[in-house]
């Protein structure tokens, strides 16, 4: 008797089993999609905040990096996040309040294309041609991450940290139709590159259009040739994708064998990377576009995009930002249609314009950038309120990152990135007095105490006759 009951328990509970599995196939037609080798981070963020008491900023002039301004607004933090915004919050008893009267709030800046810890400051003999931006090897290195190259004690991220910047994203150089994965980091003190990357953040694949590509010694040696090159990357990664799916649906013979090349274009497919192009004439913005279309995949962003003016309507059709700067232009034949209104122009379009640095200089004043861009729009007749241009370094990389969801804005819900300027930020005099990173105060200008020390960079050696 015992033994029939155990026998009906077991073909229940086998039952029960078989019915669970039916129901996750008809959930997921192509089983477990954690289970394709191109869709597991083998690098996950180890990155925890800091301490995040509950604070409230007062009195401030707040920009809320949706094109909104606010006198003499309250803001609080508590946990990591921003929990409450308005003219007159209460004031809890224990909270840390700051009075910020005289004073502007931001959401923290976002550098969307940034090359900290890999094309390090200051740059030693060894590393003066490309440090490690690049893999230069091939025309195609999508099998590689940026991330592990990065050398987490540059001081350009404490640089940037004190100049108010949150977020970056690192990206390879451009010297390739595929350079490789990006990745997302906090510029916070760490021993490790982990410990300062974004969590559960999309990582983005850099590719690269036009001259730099075609004259790098190496396939293509012109811009039909880049296209090909791309589309024949493409086909192949589908019928990678395609390959994948059937083994992991059942079908009969010997597990795939793993390319890294390909894994990270499958995932750009399949929506779990982000494209991010380096690419400046109209015509081969335009080009780019098309080649999404075809293989399916949507262009995140377009990088230095010097005549992105020329073809607002098509980057707003598409869902494509461009990511500019507010001056440079010039130093080879593909820029020199750059203009100084570049941003404004498309901001006037109803496009998506951001601010990048490209730069560990230019990435310590991208609220400057924002500002020389303003201006030339007032030159060419174009009035753009500076809480409308704030969106140019925080809303809108936010939104390029697929981060939106985070950080970027300041309201509610959102992680606690937040800037108190001494001054109005988009003027030469004002500097970033505190940053708040997940609600944790990490710089603070008038404490020492809350400063990043000096990395190992900027240590020096003792004179030769101290060594002892």
């Amino acid at each position: 008797m015992l033994q029939r009951s155990l026998f009906a328990l077991a073909l229940f509970a086998l039952a029960l089993l078989v019915s669970a599995g039916a129901a996750f196939a008809k959930d997921t037609p192509n089983g477990d999609r954690a289970s394709l080798p191109f869709m597991l981070d083998a690098y996950p963020s180890t990155y925890r905040p800091g301490p995040s008491p509950d604070t409230i900023i007062t009195g401030a002039t707040l920009l809320d990096g949706k094109g909104g301004r606010v006198e003499h607004a309250s803001l609080r933090m508590r946990d990591g996040k921003i929990v409450a915004v308005g003219s007159d919050l209460q004031l809890p008893a224990g909270a840390t309040v700051i009075d910020a009267r005289g004073r502007f709030v931001t959401p923290g800046i976002i550098d969307v294309h940034s090359h900290n810890g890999t094309y390090v400051s200051p740059l030693t003999s060894a590393d003066e041609k490309t440090g490690d931006v690049s893999e230069d090897s091939d025309p195609n290195t999508a099998n590689v991450w940026v991330e592990h190259g990065v050398q987490p004690h540059d001081p350009a991220f404490a640089r940037a940290l004190a100049a108010g910047v949150t977020t970056l994203q690192i990206l390879p150089g451009s010297g390739n139709l595929f350079g490789g994965r990006s990745v997302v980091l906090k510029p916070v003190p760490a021993a490790t590159m982990q410990a300062m990357k974004f969590p559960a953040a999309k990582p983005g694949l850099k590719m690269a259009c036009g001259d730099n590509p075609k004259n790098a010694g190496k396939f293509p040696t012109s811009r039909m040739g880049g296209v090909a090159g791309m589309r024949d990357a493409w086909v192949k990664a589908k019928a990678y994708i395609a390959k994948w799916e059937k083994y992991q649906r059942g079908g009969k013979g010997d597990v795939p064998d793993r390319d890294l090349k390909l894994d990270t274009l499958a995932a750009v497919l399949r929506g779990d990377i982000l494209v991010h192009i380096h690419c400046y004439r109209s015509a081969d913005l335009a080009v780019m576009l098309d080649l999404a279309a075809e293989f399916g995949y949507r262009v995140a962003a377009f990088h230095h995009a010097a005549e992105a003016y020329k073809v607002p309507a098509l980057l707003r059709a598409r869902g494509t930002c461009a990511a500019v700067w507010s001056d440079w232009w010039g130093w080879k034949m593909e820029v020199n249609d750059g203009i100084r209104a570049n941003a404004a122009l498309l901001e006037a379009a109803g496009a998506c314009v951001m601010m990048h640095s490209d730069s560990p200089f230019t990435g310590q004043r991208l609220n400057m950038e924002t500002a020389k861009a303003m201006a030339s729009g007032r030159r060419a007749g174009i009035e753009i309120a500076p809480a409308r241009a704030m969106r140019w370094i925080t809303a809108n990389p936010a939104k390029a990152l697929g981060l939106d969801d985070r950080i970027g804005t300041i309201e509610p819900g959102k992680n606690a990135d937040v800037v108190i300027w001494s001054g109005d930020p988009f003027s030469v005099y004002t500097k970033a007095d505190q940053v708040f990173v997940d609600g944790a105060l990490r710089f603070d200008r008038l404490d020492p105490a809350k400063q990043t020390p000096p990395a190992d960079f900027e240590l020096g050696q003792p004179a030769r006759e101290d060594v002892r």
